[in-house]
């Protein structure tokens, strides 16, 4: 593999329906794709999902652009690779900047996929023909608004819902949909929006008469003792997201007993060869997984179909079809969930075309370079 070419999109659609966490509001989503091209003129897609702007950490669109531009191009433009495991180890060097290199990880499989005329699933190790979506939901105005609007997706067929919660938005409104849907596979997500104080403990142990399947990172990123003392105090399995961005993270998590399920989102480990080598470590622990999203547009949504066929994502992913948050995507077809299911593409390399038009229509900058 020889990169000829790279192009950089920075990319804003809107979303269909506000989303509202702990922390911010979106009313639209302002991604960057990556286009690599080899010497054959072969094309891979990925996507640098990060925020636009730093609730979960130092990382941006903003400032993945300029390491896009000035460190990861530079490292693999015009230079022979064995294969995309090797072109992600010529980056290892550059301390963090995860999502940025996601993105870049995720064009070099597919790109390594298509060279292959492979399945991007298949050449991941990849076992399901199709993988269970679950939906994400934000913060409501209301509880009854968000009754409302779990059912209209529970009637779509999604057999597990994600509930957004933040101090003073928690126990009431998972008692209204647990009430409402008692059989329905329900779970909780904070974003770290909760301070490690008793209070927190009190009422976070509280949602665990609610049957949840977990609560996933209650507190602080980095405060791995305040997540091990919640566990230990609750029956309903503690799920981390955005304290694990690298093998270290998920042994201290291990080591610590911080958690009982992972949450693998392959922007934030860093693309697809550390989010394998997550999956594998999880699965020597017993430690089931399940992929979350980032609002992705089709080509990162694509790119997590793919690692969620892997053998141990074995509870529903965040990989809901593209009309729950996009009138028309970057992507075609668009995924699509049907009766919460979505079918692993067989096509070789990412299993969707591209639209282009769709892409220049709503594009705000373009980065290329070539060897």
């Amino acid at each position: 593999m020889r990169v000829a070419g790279v192009a950089v999109h920075r990319v804003a659609l809107p979303l269909k329906h506000r989303f509202q966490t702990s922390s911010h509001s979106k009313h639209f989503i302002e991604h960057l794709l990556v286009a690599l091209t080899d010497e054959t003129g072969a094309v891979g897609w990925g996507e640098i999902a990060a925020p636009s702007d730093p609730y979960f950490g130092s990382e941006t669109t903003d400032t993945a652009w300029l390491v896009a531009e000035r460190y990861l191009v530079p490292a693999i433009l015009g230079t022979e690779f064995d294969g995309p495991a090797a072109l992600e180890a010529a980056w290892t060097r550059i301390r963090g900047h995860h999502f940025a290199k996601s993105g870049f990880s995720v064009a070099a499989w597919v790109l390594e996929a298509q060279r292959q005329q492979r399945p991007l699933a298949a050449l991941l190790g990849g076992t399901r023909t199709a993988v269970t979506a679950g939906i994400s939901l934000g913060i409501e105005p209301t509880i009854d608004a968000l009754v409302l609007e779990v059912a209209t997706h529970v009637e779509s067929g999604y057999p597990r819902v994600k509930l957004k919660v933040a101090p003073g938005w928690d126990v009431e409104p998972v008692r209204a949909v647990r009430a409402a849907f008692p059989g329905l596979d329900l779970h909780v997500d904070a974003n770290g929006g909760y301070p490690a104080v008793d209070e927190s403990f009190r009422v976070l142990q509280e949602l665990d008469e609610h049957g949840l399947t977990m609560i996933e990172q209650p507190f602080h990123p980095r405060d791995f003792h305040a997540h091990a003392k919640l566990q230990a105090r609750v029956q309903t399995p503690i799920c981390l997201d955005e304290s694990v961005e690298d093998l270290h993270d998920l042994q201290t998590m291990i080591d610590t007993g911080a958690g009982r399920v992972l949450n693998i989102k392959v922007s934030r480990i860093g693309g697809f060869g550390s989010a394998i080598a997550a999956h594998d470590l999880a699965a020597v622990h017993g430690i089931p997984v399940w992929c979350g999203g980032m609002h992705e547009f089709g080509i990162g949504r694509l790119a997590n179909v793919a690692i969620s066929s892997l053998p141990n994502f074995s509870l529903p992913s965040d990989v809901s079809g593209s009309d729950k948050y996009y009138e028309r995507d970057v992507v075609i077809p668009p995924v699509v969930a049907r009766h919460g299911v979505v079918d692993v593409p067989t096509e070789a390399g990412l299993g969707g075309d591209i639209d282009h038009a769709w892409i220049a229509a709503n594009r705000r900058d373009l980065f290329t370079a070539s060897a």
